[in-house]
């Protein structure tokens, strides 16, 4: 083939130029030709001339940019012609390649160009013929280099890119890529600019990056605002070319890459370093927050950079992790800079790195919606969607883990930073880790069991920022995620995983995490509800618990976590939405249109969902949280009526602002100031229960001076009965959007919404509204789902509660219990009991709503004759008797029929002994003499004396059985109509004669140990159940002060060593029992004395809640007397203490040897640690000395009883007891640094227990005696500190009551130990304490006194009006003066419309973080189930807790039981045998224990209380 034929000229001479058209013309047939020809060495000499004229610059600097266009493209043909050695010198060579770069390369942009063909060719030229790699051959050509990789990146990214946005050919891409892959690979050296360019490509990724420079001169940074907004569904052209050169010369780009990170985070680490002052050879501690403090970190403009480089480096690994294989190891140093903030940095990307997160971070987090409708499945395929936003999806093209071992082992020891920002960060990167399965690469079991176990551990971390962390870390997986992931180790059940330390933080002492937490399990569990309700077992294992983890924090004593429940109760776990349809997507998917949803809300029932999801919520719940959640019930009926005097007072106050001529609701009484007051005392009632109490109270009366009467209506609509869910619901609505939008500058406060809205959601009937009854009702008679219990429990308390809902279905009610009613040959459905229960309570109320027709009636006595269970025939009775208009001859006639012809053994004879319980209890009256005496000789002949399964086992034989046999069952029944008719006796003046035998029975029951036949045959079994309930029919007995008038004190010893009873559901019943009347205020004082006898309580359990009620108690009392305006405060817990003294010395295991004085003083010690406080120390003190100045009363009056302490041995056991008290108390004292004051007054004890020392001598006698062996002391300090250091051993942060050094820091300033003591008084202090020396001497009286006139060891001391004061105040008092106060604390709290809330142990510290918290106080059945505190803020008031009934002087016709000569062995757990040393759990429960009725009618006998004692027919709590 011929040589190059075209021989036009292509240059002239100056001021003659060759005309464009005819220049461009020979361009093109000069193009045209070399295009077609090939490479041949024979053939280049012919490109000498053309080749030499096309460098010339006339063409090359040509205006016209076609002459340019085809001067590059005859160019580019030159190189590859003449290749590999071009015709050129460096400096020609210099200016074909400027032309190409700066004039060439950038008009690609430009599809549209007139030369876009010739600018197409000489790129792929380039990239073919690689003609690129003769830059190399330029000196100096790194600005020609630089601008190549700029401009193709330019041209790429659009920046460039012309007016009309015509698309760039994929050919553009490919060519500028193959060209950049051949400089980089082939270049012996590239530009740190060009390696700029590069890197700054993968910031494309992220918006926010690409405002600011990416390398270390901003000026050489590439910055493109037009790619801020980036197409989610691919990736830049730009992004992909940098990604391709990277990954197609990996080793080449590791090298420079490696060097420019090094640049970058060298120069930030050294500028830190040089700016560091010297650091003090001091080391922080481990936890601080300021641990780097002390070392300058980098300038916030280094930081930046930094934060910039970081990012990077995640992005580069999701697109090509073979360029990092030297910056990974630079990487990993930066985890143990000593600056945290790069380390920050570090352990940030290592997470997101690992997870295979970019630049552009996360894809949104999954939404968990706890009131969508139907909620989510695991089938549901929205669960698995992929995100299409290709830079949001965690995408790792190589397992980190495998190919950089050790760098993820050294990532993962950062879980022990000191630092706990580091910590957080670290926590969040593993759950990002665990969520995207290492970004899609895969983690191994074991590397996801080590994850998943290091996520618990930091949820328990002892920094809140890591903690809250964790939380946020678990929110972040979707419901999918937690089951399968974080649920393999187990549900909120179950110790140790990551679900039930999550459920711990709902009880964390920082609000931010408890609030958190508390909102994400209850999201959780509302995601699951759909799987719960179709019996997922897996599902119900894992999350069925949480409702429960939620609601058990209620008892935490903190009116925030409270406030938070309630927000968490119904705005996650019950949302006052649901159901709330899913909507549905715009796309058409099988056959079906979005339009499926508007079908699926017409067709559903959204009562009957949300009333199944209710059930479902109670029917999963634990006995403590389902108490809470009837209490939550209870607390709405009475803070209707509290809501509903706050808005009355609301209108008066405003009708006096408004004067008397705008009144519109008449004159109201009283003045303005009496109006006024009664607003404050009922805001300020509101306001305790809330978190802020201060705010709140502004808050509310903000909105008490807005007189809003359509908000006030609202409010009545939201708790009025009679409103449905939806009425309740909108007025809710408006009522949130009234206070939210109100001009009025009063209600602009931010914190009015927060205040008023936790307070409407407990006045509300959201739970028992009208609209549930129904599907309740459905529920309850199909077992659909098997709620059907559940929905019985619920019918129950509703009746007990709001019977008013009822209204509109208890004629359904009726008309059931009526088709079902049983016969002799038939049989009552289970189910009978619970309507019968809920018929019969809202009969009580309203007894003209239940029919009244012949055949209802008759159905009710065919319940009481033929019903089963018992009960059914008790709850007929009721009916009969709250609703009959006959019912005096239907009472005849019942029992008639019930006494004629009774017989052990036949049809219906249990149901008939609790008809005639039922009957003595409420028609007394209508009952003649022959059928009383016909009862009477049932129940005591026929039954309780007799013995048909005589027991082969030894006459000590003393056990509990979870099952009850009929024989048991009748002489419970026959128990209880003794009861019940020296209960409903009308005569006070003829009761002492009546009810003296049954008290010697329950006497004889108690101090039998259950034993009542002559014969000492009686089951094992029996004597345990007739043993406690023959105790709790005692406490019902005194909650009447005509019947606690017949308890001696000598029977009440005996009733208090039931709590020592040897099976522990004997002592669970009995004390729950007496926890709820104490509770309601239905015993008197002297019963409190009880619960310090488990001292030796072997069951942790039962010990913690008694505790834990204890200390509740002594805080309502302590807040009652710092409350009360009158000087006869209450100091219940405090004289307690003397009768526990008496108590201890009538002890049957009672001894006074130094071992068994120094166990005893473990009673002292548990008392102490729940009861003393800083503050009543000196009186418990004080006490203990006046027990040695009295003889004991109860050995006087009872000594000639068989077998009763002598006298003078009582009197020398309360010596023995009150100094051992004494010396106790001292090292108490000291242990706690706290210091013994004297008290101005003389406290006077109970006179029926203890009596004054009439003679001188003989009291001082006895006050310079020490009746303590020697070696009492030591032991007791021994005992003390053991206790203590058991205390603090159980890894428990909460204290006692004014315990505020219960960690021993000031126990060791005071080690000094005490000499033996006689009587000695206490320290007494004047002013200041002396910082050398605590103890003050006690002043030397001036004048002798007569020993009754001083307090021994005391002092003399003034006696002024003050101290006249004091001893009032202090005096135990006789009934008549007790009656008196009672009457007029109630006046006053009946002022107050309600008084303060009962309070847990307000000392109690929260800085426990995995706390098992207690509940205090009994699990009730019934009604009795819900009670709480609120019971007594009803609108009469409550009684004052101080007003309990005192000791009173012996009746005159008081009975002493007479004790039976065959005593039995002790039963005490100490007794028994030796228990462990206990370890008292100083937890604290907000609600101290379930209530009763405070509100009931004295004197009148309902059947309510008589429920209580059922629960011996079945099993009482604690019995499994």
């Amino acid at each position: 083939m011929p040589g190059l034929q075209f021989n036009e000229p292509l240059s002239w001479r100056v001021g003659k130029p060759i005309p464009v058209a005819e220049l461009l013309r020979r361009l093109q047939s000069l193009s045209k030709e070399m295009k077609e020809m090939d490479q041949e060495e024979e053939h280049r000499d012919s490109f000498t001339k053309v080749a030499r004229e096309l460098v010339n610059h006339n063409l090359i600097a040509h205006k016209d940019k076609g002459v340019k266009a085809l001067t590059a493209s005859c160019l580019v043909d030159i190189l590859r012609l003449c290749a590999p050695d071009a015709p050129y010198t460096g400096q020609q060579l210099r200016d074909t390649f400027n032309l190409i770069i700066t004039q060439i390369l950038p008009a690609l942009a430009d599809p549209s160009n007139a030369y876009n063909t010739q600018h197409l060719y000489v790129l792929s030229s380039l990239a073919a013929v690689k003609s690129i790699l003769l830059l190399s051959d330029i000196p100096s050509a790194d600005i020609l280099l630089k601008n190549v990789f700029q401009i193709c990146f330019d041209v790429l990214s659009g920046s460039s890119r012309s007016m009309q946005g015509d698309k760039l050919t994929k050919d553009v891409e490919m060519n500028m890529t193959a060209m950049l892959v051949t400089l980089v690979d082939e270049s012996a050296t590239i530009p740190p600019e060009a390696v700029d360019i590069i890197v700054a490509q993968f910031l494309r990724t992220d918006p926010k990056a690409m405002s600011g420079s990416t390398s270390k001169n901003k000026k050489n940074g590439v910055v493109d605002e037009k790619q801020s907004t980036l197409t989610l569904r691919q990736l830049p052209p730009a992004y992909n070319m940098a990604k391709y050169i990277c990954n197609a010369v990996p080793e080449r780009m590791a090298r420079h890459f490696s060097q420019y990170f090094n640049d970058v985070i060298v120069d930030a680490s050294t500028a830190s370093k040089e700016k560091a002052p010297r650091k003090s050879k001091k080391r922080h501690s481990d936890g601080a927050d300021d641990s780097d403090d002390d070392l300058a970190g980098p300038t916030e403009e280094d930081l930046k950079e930094l934060r910039k480089v970081h990012g990077l480096l995640r992005e580069l690994w999701r697109a090509c992790p073979g360029v990092l294989q030297n910056v990974i190891p630079q990487l990993e140093a930066e985890l143990s800079a000593e600056n945290i903030q790069l380390r920050l940095l570090a352990t940030e990307t290592f997470g997101d790195i690992v997870s295979g997160i970019g630049a552009a971070g996360l894809p949104a987090p999954p939404t968990l919606d706890p009131a969508a409708y139907p909620s989510n499945a695991l089938s549901d395929p929205s669960e698995n969607t992929v995100s299409l936003n290709l830079l949001t999806t965690p995408s790792s093209p190589l397992p980190f883990i495998s190919a950089h071992p050790q760098a993820y082992s050294s990532y993962l020891g950062r879980k022990h930073d000191k630092s706990p920002l580091i910590r957080a960060a670290w926590t969040t990167g593993i759950g990002r880790i665990l969520a995207t399965s290492a970004g899609g690469a895969g983690l191994s079991q074991q590397d996801e069991d080590r994850l998943i176990s290091d996520l618990c551990r930091m949820l328990a971390d002892v920094d809140d920022k890591v903690r809250v962390a964790a939380v946020r870390v678990v929110a972040s997986f979707n419901f999918r995620d937690i089951v399968s992931k974080l649920g393999r180790a187990g549900g909120v059940t179950e110790t140790g995983t990551v679900l039930s330390t999550l459920a711990d933080r709902a009880r964390d002492r920082k609000h931010l995490i408890r609030e958190e937490a508390m909102i994400l399990l209850a999201r959780i569990w509302g995601v699951a509800v759909g799987e719960l309700s179709a019996g997922n077992e897996q599902i119900s294992t894992l999350v069925g618990g949480i409702p429960s983890k939620i609601l058990n924090t209620f008892f935490t004593n903190d009116n925030e976590i409270v406030a938070l429940l309630d927000r968490v109760f119904f705005e996650q776990l019950l949302p006052l939405r649901y159901p709330s349809v899913k909507a549905k997507g715009s796309k058409i998917t099988n056959g079906h249109s979005q339009n499926s949803g508007a079908n699926t809300e017409e067709t559903m029932d959204p009562d009957k969902i949300r009333t199944e999801r209710i059930l479902l919520l109670a029917r999963d719940l634990d006995e403590r949280a389902k108490k809470v959640f009837y209490t939550m019930q209870a607390r709405q009926q009475v803070l209707y009526k509290n809501m509903t005097g706050y808005l009355m007072r609301c209108e008066n106050y405003n009708e006096y602002m408004l004067g008397a001529d705008r009144r519109q609701g008449g004159v109201v009484e009283g003045s303005e100031s009496d109006v006024k007051k009664s607003l404050t005392g009922i805001i300020q009632t509101f306001a305790n229960w809330l978190p802020n109490p201060s705010q709140a109270s502004a808050d509310l009366w903000k909105f008490a001076k807005m007189h809003d009467r359509r908000s006030y209506q609202l409010i009545r609509f939201c708790m009025a009965p009679d409103s449905d869910y939806r009425t309740m619901i909108r007025a809710m609505k408006e009522f949130n959007k009234r206070i939210t939008d109100s001009p009025s500058s009063m209600a602009a406060s931010s914190g009015l919404r927060e205040t008023l809205m936790p307070l409407i959601y407990r006045v509300s009937l959201i739970v028992y509204n009208k609209s549930h009854v129904p599907a309740i009702m459905h529920f309850s008679r199909t077992d659909e789902k098997s709620l059907a219990a559940t929905a019985h429990e619920m019918l129950r308390d509703i009746s007990s509660i709001t019977p008013e809902v009822l209204k509109a279905h208890v004629q359904e009610i009726c008309k059931t219990l009526q088709d079902e009613a049983p016969s002799a040959q038939k049989t009552n459905e289970a189910g009978a009991v619970d309507n019968l229960k809920a018929c019969a309570s809202f009969a009580a109320k309203y007894p003209d709503e239940i029919p009244k027709d012949r055949k209802f009636v008759q159905a009710m006595a065919s319940y009481a004759l033929h019903g089963s269970p018992p009960e059914v025939a008790k709850y007929a009775v009721s009916v009969i008797w709250a609703a009959s208009d006959k019912k005096e001859m239907l009472v005849r006639d019942l029992a008639q029929n019930c006494t004629e012809g009774f017989g052990y053994g036949k049809e219906g004879f249990l149901a008939r002994l609790a008809t005639l319980s039922q009957l003595v209890l409420l028609a007394p009256n209508e009952l003649d003499e022959e059928h009383t005496d016909a009862i009477i000789d049932i129940a005591i002949k026929q039954v309780l004396l007799q013995v048909r399964q005589p027991s082969t086992q030894p006459a000590d034989a003393y056990e509990w059985s979870s099952t009850i046999d009929t024989e048991a069952q009748a002489k419970c029944w026959a128990l209880k109509i003794l009861i019940n008719r020296i209960r409903s006796h009308p005569e006070i003046e003829t009761l002492p004669e009546v009810a003296a035998p049954v008290y010697s029975l329950l006497f004889k029951l108690i101090d039998q140990v259950g034993e009542i036949s002559p014969a000492s045959n009686t089951p094992p079994t029996h004597r345990s159940r007739l043993r406690l309930l023959a105790a709790r029919l005692y406490l019902k007995l005194c909650t009447s002060k005509s019947h606690d008038a017949l308890l001696t004190p000598s029977a009440f010893n005996v009733l208090a060593t039931v709590v020592q009873d040897s099976e522990t559901p004997v002592r669970v019943g009995f004390l729950h029992r007496l926890k709820k009347y104490l509770n309601a205020q239905k015993l008197p004082q002297r019963f409190y004395t009880i619960p310090f006898l488990l001292a030796f309580e072997p069951n942790e359990t039962l010990r913690s809640d008694t505790v834990t009620w204890i200390k509740s108690r002594a805080t309502v009392f302590s807040s009652v007397k710092a409350q009360s305006s009158s000087s006869k405060a209450s100091i219940v817990m405090e004289s307690t203490f003397a009768r526990l003294l008496s108590m201890l010395c009538h002890h049957p295991d009672y001894n006074s040897g130094a071992e068994d004085l120094v166990d005893f003083a473990r009673y002292i010690i548990f008392y102490l640690q729940n009861v003393a406080t800083e503050d009543n120390l000196s009186l418990i003190y004080h006490i203990a000395q006046r027990v040695k100045q009295c003889r004991d009363a109860i050995s006087a009056v009872g000594s000639a009883e068989p077998g009763a302490t002598s006298a003078s041995e009582a009197d020398d056991r309360l010596y023995h007891l009150s100094d051992l008290a004494q010396i106790t108390i001292r090292k108490f004292e000291d242990l706690h640094n706290w210091t013994i004051q004297a008290l101005p007054g003389r406290i006077r004890l109970p006179s029926t227990l203890f009596t004054e020392v009439k003679s001188h001598t003989e009291a001082q006698r006895i006050a310079e005696r020490n009746y303590l062996p020697e070696s009492v002391e030591a032991g007791v300090e021994d005992l003390l500190k053991a206790m203590v250091r058991a205390a603090k051993g159980m890894g428990k942060k909460r204290k006692s009551e004014g315990d505020h050094h219960a960690d021993g820091r000031d126990a060791k300033r005071s080690k000094a130990g005490l000499p033996v003591r006689k009587a000695s008084g206490p320290k007494v202090v004047k002013g200041k304490k002396s910082a050398s020396s605590k103890v003050a001497k006690t002043p030397k009286p001036k004048s002798k006194k007569k020993a009754e006139d001083a307090d021994p060891g005391s002092g003399e001391r003034r006696r002024s009006g003050r101290v006249k004061e004091v001893e009032k105040s202090y005096a135990e008092r006789d009934s008549d003066e007790d009656d008196e106060e009672m009457q007029m604390m109630e006046a006053a709290a009946g002022e107050e419309v309600a008084a303060a809330e009962e309070t847990d142990s307000a000392s109690e510290d929260r800085g426990s973080v995995n706390e098992n918290l207690v509940e205090a106080g009994g699990q009730e059945e019934d009604e009795d189930q819900f009670a709480d505190e609120f019971d007594e803020l009803g609108e009469e008031g409550k009684k004052d807790e101080a007003a309990a009934e005192e000791d009173e002087e012996p009746a005159p016709k008081m009975m002493t039981p007479v004790k039976s000569k065959k005593k039995q062995p002790s039963v005490s757990p100490r007794a028994k045998k030796p228990p462990p040393k206990s370890k008292p759990r100083q937890t604290t429960s907000r609600r101290a224990a379930t209530r009763g009725k405070a509100n009931a009618k004295k004197n009148t006998y309902h059947d309510d209380d008589d429920d209580d004692d059922d629960e011996l027919l079945s099993d009482p709590p604690g019995s499994k």
